[in-house]
């Protein structure tokens, strides 16, 4: 069995699955079904696809990646498709958090 991919790839993946289940097993705040949260997605995607496309450019990289230690899928300008998955379970995360928490404060 073949280890390539498996030192950022698992974790990426690994995040992506724990946020998923987090919402849909334990918090169940409805977020996914939310248009402001799609919207939200969209907002990052086109800050973290610059951004990130120029730290990680294949011809002057300021960000380098162990190619041993991701899928080599890149898309769009170079950027590792982990970058993605983490980028989704980091928001992600942090809006269920968000949410929780909201749901948890007395009412007034």
């Amino acid at each position: 069995m073949s280890l390539h991919g498996i030192g950022y790839t698992l974790p990426a993946v690994g995040a992506l699955v724990a946020v998923c289940a987090a919402e849909y097993v334990w918090l169940r705040t409805g977020l996914f079904r939310r248009p402001a949260y799609w919207l939200t997605m969209i907002i990052v995607l086109v800050v973290q696809i610059p951004v990130d496309g120029w730290l990680t450019k294949l011809d002057a990289p300021i960000v380098r990646y162990d190619t041993d230690q991701i899928l080599g899928l890149r898309f769009p300008w170079d950027i590792p498709v982990e970058d993605f998955l983490f980028g989704f379970a980091l928001v992600t995360s942090v809006l269920l958090a968000w949410e929780r928490a909201r749901r948890q404060e007395p009412a007034r």
